[in-house]
């Protein structure tokens, strides 16, 4: 991604309760868009590989609704300077395998998603020099110059912590049989069916988990879901948002929605051969063609909002100044002729292989073609899609990134020169000079100014065309309790219990 942030206000530490106590329901069966990629948290790529690891992996920190910053697996923080950040640690918690929760645990796991290969936390916590170890529960993070976003960066995957032993015996096999700390432990997994956990009966906060098992069924079919959801044989599933009115309507099911921290745009290659990848008039051109608000309409019930920032307008870090583009046919077609490029230019567009994926590609395919483009829709399923990007294969993607609770998590990575994400190939230096910038000052009024400055110049030069901000949308069983959802819409399994 994506973006962003957690939740979770966290209760003293208590004596684990009697398992009989608190197993009060059986299994918890939730409905999935996608495949997850690995589930490591080193390496994993994707949102929706993050959303079963929520449910394996605590974090260091979480955030609240109000976006507040919360401690789960540390006790508290304090920075000791501005390159010095002290982290005290929860005590009593402990890995599924046995290992002990602690510093040295700590130590190991910040350490491997900066250094392993082919870490994508890496441009997350690049700035990180080294982990030192103050005594059992505390850890000293030295940074190697003043990183404000570090804290709300360890409340997504880079918070993850990994036991050292079973990691080091799994190395890149890890995500197979992943081990963690959470409320769940993995069971089985089987690739486009579902992944399937059980409660882990030495959980720290053991009283706040109700399900014995939970099994992620894989449903790409946004139709199906909601299907699935009204017959019973799901609890609980992500929504597209023209099922949301459905699932409104029906007495049984309940609707839970919130802003995201997330977005969704065109991704361009900059690097391909060809007018689009090679000139910015006409990346302008193919912009002008598009009009956000009635792709919105037609494909998301009119409920997504139009942006052109990596920031969500929820965000203290959002830059109202910087407002979406309106579309111009005309001078669309008067750039594409100042570029000279003969119409109609043919540009072949990778998306999703879901309903809601190739429908939005196709609303572009025919808003595009007004302007002189001939837009192929190619949809591939979401493991081949991401794969095709990487390898840098396209010439323009459709995506989206769930979002992060800071802005650097949703804009470093894809816009600075050599990004882990950043699948454009976009180099710029004065936006590389700016999003270095909002790295290294702690306040808000001046990182969105250097945020500011990124927004104007990505603007210009247009490596990726932001679209909407999206809604988090859950459909549930009312015979589910306690389910809370948060901006990086992320399904966090403490609280939620069979409705009495």
């Amino acid at each position: 991604m994506r973006l962003l942030t957690l939740f979770a206000s966290l209760a003293a530490l208590a004596t684990l309760a009697p398992i009989a106590q608190a197993q009060q329901g059986d299994a918890l069966r939730i409905g999935m868009a996608d495949d997850p990629d690995i589930l490591d948290p080193t390496f994993s790529r994707t949102y929706i590989g993050t959303v079963v690891m929520t449910a394996l992996c605590d974090k260091l920190f979480d955030f609240d609704a109000k976006l507040n910053i919360v401690p789960v697996l540390a006790a508290g923080y304090e920075w000791a300077d501005a390159r010095t950040l002290v982290i005290r640690l929860r005590a009593g918690v402990q890995f599924h395998n046995g290992e002990k929760f602690d510093a040295d645990a700590v130590t190991y796991s910040l350490e491997r998603h900066l250094n392993a290969s082919g870490s994508f936390r890496r441009s997350e916590i690049g700035a990180m020099d080294h982990v030192e170890v103050v005594d059992p529960l505390t850890v000293r993070v030295v940074m190697k110059q003043p990183f404000s976003p570090f804290v709300a960066i360890l409340t997504d995957r880079a918070g993850m912590m990994l036991p050292p032993k079973a990691a080091e015996a799994g190395g890149k096999e890890f995500g197979l049989q992943p081990v963690c700390t959470g409320p769940f432990r993995f069971v089985e997994r089987v690739a486009q069916d579902h992944v399937t956990l059980e409660r882990f009966p030495g959980y720290w906060d053991a009283a706040r988990i109700h399900y014995n098992r939970v099994t992620y069924r894989i449903i790409p079919d946004s139709s199906i879901r909601p299907a699935n959801l009204r017959a019973g044989s799901l609890d609980l599933t992500q929504l597209a948002p023209l099922d949301a009115e459905t699932v409104k309507r029906d007495p049984k099911l309940a609707l839970v929605s919130v802003p995201s921290l997330g977005y969704s745009a065109l991704t361009i290659n900059t690097k391909a051969d060809g007018p689009l990848g090679r000139d910015p008039r006409v990346r302008h051109a193919f912009e002008l063609a598009l009009d956000r608000e009635a792709l919105i309409q037609v494909v998301f019930a009119g409920i997504y909002q139009p942006n052109a920032q990596a920031t969500s307008a929820i965000s203290p870090l959002y830059v109202e100044e910087v407002a979406p583009t309106k579309r111009d046919v005309a001078k669309a077609r008067a750039l594409l002729k100042e570029a000279g490029v003969a119409t109609p230019l043919t540009v072949p567009l990778v998306v999703y292989n879901t309903p809601q994926g190739v429908q939005t590609g196709e609303v572009i395919q025919s808003m595009a073609a007004e302007a002189g483009f001939a837009v192929q829709v190619q949809a591939m399923e979401f493991g081949t899609a991401i794969a095709t990007v990487q390898r840098g294969d396209y010439v323009i993607t459709l995506g989206g990134w769930s979002g992060l609770l800071d802005t650097d998590s949703n804009a470093w990575s894809f816009l600075h020169t050599g990004g882990a994400l950043n699948r454009a190939g976009y180099a710029n230096p004065q936006v590389d000079e700016l999003l270095d910038r909002a790295r290294t000052v702690g306040d808000i009024k001046e990182r969105r100014a250097a945020y500011e400055g990124v927004w104007q110049q990505v603007s210009k030069d247009l490596p990726i065309i932001y679209l909407w901000t999206p809604r988090n949308i859950v459909g549930l069983n009312r015979k589910v309790a306690g389910f809370t959802l948060l901006a990086d819409g992320l399904l966090r399994l403490q609280d939620v219990r069979p409705a009495q």
